[in-house]
């Protein structure tokens, strides 16, 4: 069983987040905290870490975080989850801005929190990026088995 002073931390933290709330999303983290989206290997802090709240809230106006999972470990919490939402906005990543698709995603996560005093001291995102952008339509969905059949045998030839 989780500890309850943890679990409304990261609830509160999940819930400003979906609320658009920059400034209590901010406040979530200690001076020194830190948000780490591990799909696209960014680190945000102080202030930075509003940007992460911007970002998704412009591209995903309807993001809802459905929450699974729970398992703690001493000052961790690992939450199993999906990103759910519409994509009508543009998606600013390191590697340029996306154009909305109107396209929804429901993408598995795993969120690794490591708290300190009620605070969020680390925060790594684990989202699935590959299952995100195919079901964006950024990139194409992965073949079956009897779509590549041709071209492994071409290859073998």
């Amino acid at each position: 069983m989780i500890d309850d002073r943890k679990w409304a931390a990261i609830r509160k933290a999940f819930q400003v987040a979906e609320n658009k709330d920059v400034a209590g999303w901010v406040n979530s983290f200690t001076e020194t905290g830190t948000f780490t989206d591990e799909s696209i290997g960014v680190t945000y802090r102080g202030q930075e870490l509003g940007r992460t709240v911007e970002i998704y809230a412009t591209a995903f106006p309807d993001m809802h975080r459905e929450l699974y999972r729970f398992y703690e470990a001493g000052d961790t919490v690992i939450v199993e989850l999906a990103l759910q939402g519409t994509r009508k906005g543009p998606l600013s990543l390191p590697m340029g801005t996306v154009p909305p698709t109107g396209k929804r995603m429901d993408a598995p996560c795993c969120d690794v929190f490591r708290l300190e005093n009620g605070k969020i001291q680390s925060f790594n995102c684990y989202p699935s990026g590959t299952i995100i952008l195919t079901q964006l339509g950024v990139m194409p969905a992965p073949q079956t088995d009897s779509q590549k059949a041709p071209l492994v045998q071409a290859l073998a030839m």
